[in-house]
């Protein structure tokens, strides 16, 4: 990289280890070019946590790439990496609801913070049933307050519901989870052998053409990841069971994919998901640590109908210790894991005050991507199959480990030049969609399917 397009030390790290973990070529990292910009405010380094995710998926790619040709180089758009970890998309006339559950959010206890995610009915129910009050905000905040963060964390847990104390940085570290994460490496890659590789090569603008990726992830990491491998080419078709849906991010995240339903309970479904995973070159699922296992497809049984699957998969709050099986989402283990803290005590705020962006979910899918290219290389060039796991909680170690952000101009909002000139017409209305924040070999990410509902298309893949 030239000396003169040097990014700062925060994105050196996390590249340097983003790189390492997938086992991308030393020296990869020269065919890269970042433009630089603002950065998002924050008192971690959010934007050059945004380049650096967006850069090894791109990374990634060029190395696909490089079993044909000289390796391309990687741009990547500092501004535009950060407008993506927001929002793509600028509805023309219309737009989405918002994001949250009436009750979800933060709450003083008795002893410190604590936050709720109530999105999905089960949690909801869980979280109210543990306080012993209706849904309603005023009557949840004094139910909360009566009680201590981590003892209603636990009992809100074991409900089956989704809940965080808000802890320390250091008090994270010296958690038996946050320790366990600690130990975890970024991007846990294990090899197998692989039979042998179809007549597939990547081809230059479009490398994933003809690459098909079954994707079972829902809110929101695994998305991004998926989403960007439709931007590469692939053939994506997403599955969900029946009733479940993301009304206020599935503009965002379903472009370029076909989006089915399956229940896989019901026998007829099942057949047609295996006939599914029997084809598909990539997996990536978010399930969280044993759920696929409950369903009787526990990575045994998916290398038993797809010997040379690339399976990378998500969970987040790590893949060992007490908290495993632990259900999550970006918000609450920025919670856990100190970063919310962090920032209230940058701001000098009196509550919570978390990342400008889901930082954790956006990155965490970017570097899925990587993991997912990543085995693609594999199965090409070393005749071998990988599985890769990440977390967001590892993610978020990445982020505090890499420092505090560096002074530089802040970030300046969504402009008009930031967005493609064509529409994107998408199921719910019109659109523009923010041009790709990366190039690859000069050639932007580009998707052939506008955004559509979950479950607005046949379970079948589309060549």
């Amino acid at each position: 990289m030239p000396a003169s397009a040097r990014p700062p030390a925060p994105f050196e790290k996390m590249l340097a280890e983003a790189r390492q973990a997938l086992e991308l070529p030393t020296g990869s990292e020269e065919h890269l070019l970042v433009r630089e910009s603002d950065s998002l405010p924050s008192c971690f380094a959010v934007s050059d946590l945004a380049v650096a995710s967006v850069a090894v998926a791109g990374l990634a790619a060029a190395e696909l790439l490089a079993l044909e040709e000289e390796p391309p180089q990687v741009t990547v758009d500092r501004h535009l990496a950060s407008a993506w970890f927001l929002w793509s998309l600028r509805p023309q006339g219309w737009k989405p609801p918002g994001p949250w559950d009436p009750i979800a959010g933060d709450y003083r206890a008795e002893d410190g913070w604590i936050r709720l995610h109530t999105n999905a009915q089960r949690h909801r129910e869980a979280a109210l049933g543990v306080l012993g009050c209706a849904g309603e905000r005023e009557l949840v905040a004094a139910a909360v307050a009566r009680r201590r963060a981590g003892e209603l964390e636990a009992a809100i847990v074991a409900a089956g519901g989704c809940a965080a104390e808000m802890r320390s940085v250091e008090a994270w570290q010296e958690h038996e989870q946050g320790r366990a994460v600690a130990a975890e490496p970024l991007v846990a890659l294990r090899r197998m052998p692989a039979p042998a590789p179809r007549s597939w090569r990547p081809a230059p603008g479009r490398p994933l053409a003809g690459v098909r990726v079954l994707d079972l992830t829902r809110i929101l990491a695994g998305p991004i990841a998926t989403r960007f491998l439709a931007g590469l080419g692939a053939d994506v078709l997403r599955i969900d069971p029946p009733g479940w849906d993301e009304p206020s991010v599935a503009p965002d995240v379903t472009l370029g994919k076909s989006c089915a339903r399956l229940d896989l309970r019901r026998a007829d479904d099942r057949r047609v998901f295996e006939a599914l995973l029997a084809e598909a070159d990539v997996l990536v699922h978010g399930y969280r640590p044993g759920a696929m296992e409950g369903l009787g497809y526990d990575e045994a049984q998916r290398r038993a109908i797809n010997p040379g699957l690339v399976d990378v998969s998500l969970c987040a709050y790590g893949w060992s210790g007490p908290w495993a099986e632990r259900r999550g989402f970006d918000s609450l283990v920025q919670m856990s894991a100190g970063i919310a803290e962090a920032g209230m005590r940058w701001k000098q705020a009196d509550k919570p005050v978390p990342l400008p962006v889901q930082a954790l979910d956006h990155a965490t899918g970017y570097l899925m991507a990587a993991a997912a290219l990543r085995g693609l290389i594999a199965r090409q060039r070393e005749g071998e199959t990988i599985a890769a796991r990440l977390s967001l909680a590892r993610t978020a170690a990445l982020l505090v480990e890499a420092g505090e952000a560096l002074a530089g101009p802040a970030f300046g909002g969504m402009q008009e030049q930031d967005y493609n000139a064509e529409v994107e017409d998408t199921a719910w209305g019109p659109a523009q969609r923010l041009r790709s924040p990366i190039l690859i070999g000069g050639n932007p990410l580009r998707w052939v399917l506008p955004a559509s509902p979950l479950g607005s298309a046949t379970a079948a893949w589309r060549a």
